[in-house]
């Protein structure tokens, strides 16, 4: 090691070239000590690429090499061990005390990889003058204890460091080592001085007024001996060095190989310049960091948007090519009458269930049939054979629509949930035909419910001791005998700010009410109607619980929106998170398309809570999870608050062990009991196996009855619905 080569009183003495061995003393830097003591500092100075150089480099580095003999024992076998992080700290704060170094981490870095070499050197010194023989091999006998480095070595870590160096693996590796350094191809001429002293004294002598030289000309500087001369094989390398430096530009050499490297034909190492010296990184040579490896994390994402690509490629063919059959067809019916009004159908506005024939005939969503004379479909005339619907549920989340929405571009049904399209008639099938199975006897039932208005489906009819719907059997009554009878009768409730953030009215359907007495799929109506009644008898008047709870509207975010409108989504959910002062939960029903679940959002502690009653896990649903982790994240940065690094990308997803539902139709009725549950728990943090209180494997009907019951009394409390 260079710091074990000199002395104490001349830091710049020359190698060793004689056959005889030299005594002298250990080397402690005494003079440093006594202007330390003194109060007297010495100046260093940093070339362009941040390397030390000037006249006291040599004595710094030495320095070092006093300072790591001190603190580090030599049995430090990874300089990278957190465990000597106090004795680097250690050897920093000396350092700072005798020299003039800016107390930054880049100059932090710098030193102590510097101490680092030095440390590896001491070990390398040691095991070269005591464990070695003159032919450079391992001595079998037991080595003596050095006395001299008595002040630097204790006999128990000299006894540890033998055992180290005598393993049979380091041998091994040190052999390696050895043969490689042997025979160098282009040995290195010029001692201790170093890249970056010599491109100093280079830059001296010439007089230049440039701050630093390309590395192939030290590289071949470094090279030259004392007398002068250039070896042929090494002035060869350095007229390929410049001509390749002609052809490529500095980026090119920045982002694969440097130019150095490719005359050599040797592989570029990372954090590193070839033919620079210690310190000098990619980052300092060329004003920015070398392009890395990505991580695992960011070939993901990357793969993700090459995937997000491709679907999309194929959604627009997709597209395109219903588009052209939808043009086909529009051609050949252009001179027929549109079929606007269908005797098969109700008049008015009806629910229905609609069915795809191909690839398979399957039930695909559920909907509004509008069979009114003279509609029309976007300002146009519908197509022959079809009539209008407007798509509530979707069963098939991959279902095409029979003919894409020219005007939005929508192919999917998924995406056109709220929205009105054209369906094949004899693929509509109104709800009453479904469950009387055929015309003839829907008009039958319609008939025989003008004689019983509380004409309920046969599950719903009492038995001797059995739970009676009463609220529901009673709404009923009242919705046939009043003008929500007739087809496409709606009622509006108002929804104060307090509940979503703004003021906005919720529109119910008879449709919807009919949904809750069959015991079918909801919409986002009635599951606001419910949110509201939670909003109503618990929390209003309740400052505890209605600053503790609040709730996301499923209308301003859905799969639809956050497809179509990502940010207007991000900037409700943001504005939303900023409205609280203390920690809240907010309770967000999320419709996929084609299934309700529920998350618990608390933007504080960043955690969000998964109910989902089908056992899915998030990564089902990237849309929604990319929405909200960027939607915590803009509220974290919103409110300007500190993160640890470590969870700084971090936000803690939990999925509750939540009751489960067991068909496809229940997912609505369990998201509006975990809300009731949660707010009736009071609690913000949600356990993973879910409450004690409400812990079940399924919901039983009488529980979802339950929820229903209060639904119709809160319509019959309300006056909704009145004759």
């Amino acid at each position: 090691m260079a710091s074990d080569q000199e002395n104490s009183q001349d830091a710049n003495a020359p190698d060793d070239t004689s056959e005889k061995e030299i005594t002298r003393g250990i080397t402690i830097m005494k003079s440093i000590i006594r202007d330390r003591d003194k109060a007297v500092t010495y100046n260093v100075n940093w070339n362009a690429d941040n390397q030390l150089i000037g006249s006291n480099a040599a004595k710094l580095a030495s320095y070092i090499g006093t300072l790591v003999r001190m603190h580090i024992p030599i049995t430090a076998t990874r300089w990278s061990n957190k465990e000597l992080g106090s004795a680097k700290d250690k050897i920093w704060t000396e350092i700072l005390r005798s020299f003039n170094i800016e107390d930054t981490t880049i100059r932090k870095k710098y030193i102590l990889q510097l101490a680092g070499k030095r440390h590896r050197g001491w070990r390398t010194f040691l095991t070269n003058k005591y464990l070695k023989d003159k032919e450079n091999f391992f001595v079998e006998y037991d080595p003596e204890y050095p006395v001299k480095y008595a002040i630097f070595i204790t006999e128990e870590e000299w006894v540890a460091f033998v055992a180290q160096r005598r393993d049979e693996n380091f041998k091994k590796v040190s052999a390696t080592n050895r043969e490689r350094a042997s025979n160098p191809t282009y040995a290195y001429k010029k001692g201790r001085l170093g890249y970056a002293r010599l491109e100093e004294k280079i830059l001296d002598e010439t007089k230049s007024d440039a701050t630093s030289l390309p590395p192939h000309v030290l590289w071949k500087e470094a090279r030259v001996g004392k007398d002068g001369t250039v070896r042929d094989d090494v002035q060869h390398i350095y007229d390929e060095c410049e001509t390749l430096s002609q052809s490529i530009s500095t980026a090119e050499d920045q982002e694969n190989r440097s130019v150095l490297s490719r005359a050599l034909n040797v592989p570029e190492y990372p954090g590193r310049v070839r033919g620079k010296g210690h310190g000098c990184t990619p980052t300092s040579l060329y004003k920015n960091p070398r392009r890395r490896n990505p991580s695992n994390q960011e070939v993901m994402e990357t793969l993700q948007a090459l995937q997000a690509q491709v679907l999309q490629l194929q959604k627009d063919n997709e597209r395109y090519r219903c588009m052209e059959k939808c043009s086909s067809q529009l051609k050949e019916t252009s001179e027929k009458a549109s079929i606007n009004c269908q005797n098969k159908f109700p008049e008015g506005i009806s629910s229905c269930q609609l069915y795809l024939s191909s690839p398979t005939y399957r039930l695909v969503g559920k909907g509004k049939v509008h069979n009114t004379s003279g509609d029309l479909l976007h300002h146009r005339s519908l197509p022959d054979g079809h009539l209008k619907v407007s798509v509530d549920v979707v069963l098939d989340k991959d279902a095409l629509l029979p003919i894409p929405d020219i005007v939005s571009e929508t192919t999917l049904l998924r995406d056109a949930i709220g929205s009105f399209v054209a369906w094949p008639l004899d693929l509509i099938f109104i709800d009453d035909e479904v469950f009387a199975q055929g015309s003839q006897q829907l008009s039958q039932k319609i008939g025989s419910r003008q004689k019983n208005k509380r004409d309920l489906p046969v599950t719903y009819l009492p038995k001797k001791g059995a739970f009676v719907p009463r609220y529901q059997i009673s709404l009923e009554t009242l919705v046939d005998s009043s003008d929500m009878a007739t087809a496409g009768a709606i009622r509006l409730l108002d929804m104060e700010e307090d509940i979503f953030g703004y003021s906005c009215t919720e529109t119910i359907g008879k449709e919807d009410l009919e949904h809750i007495f069959r015991h079918q799929e909801l919409g986002v109506g009635v599951i606001h109607t419910y949110i509201r009644f939670l909003y109503d008898n618990f929390m209003r008047g309740n400052d505890q619980l209605s600053n503790r709870f609040r709730f996301v509207s499923s209308s301003l975010v859905n799969k639809a929106l956050i497809c179509r409108e990502p940010d207007s989504c991000r900037e409700y959910l943001v504005k939303r998170f900023m409205a609280s002062s203390t920690n809240n939960l907010y309770l967000w029903p999320y419709n996929s398309g084609c299934h309700w679940l529920l998350l618990a959002i608390d933007p504080l502690k960043e955690v969000v809570y998964f109910l989902n009653s089908i056992d899915g896990e998030w990564t089902n649903y990237p849309d929604m999870k990319q929405l909200v982790d960027t939607s915590i994240k803009v509220f974290r940065s919103q409110r300007q608050a500190r993160v640890p690094r470590t969870k700084s990308s971090n936000i803690t997803w939990i999925k509750v062990q939540c009751p489960l539902q067991r068909n496809g139709i229940d997912c609505g009725y369990f998201v509006m009991r975990f809300m009731r549950e949660i707010i009736n728990m009071n609690q913000i943090e949600i356990p993973i196996t879910y409450f004690d209180e409400y812990k079940c494997a399924h919901y039983t009907r009488l529980q979802l009855e339950q929820i229903k019951e209060e639904l119709c009394q809160y319509f019959i409390e309300k006056r909704l619905i009145s004759i």
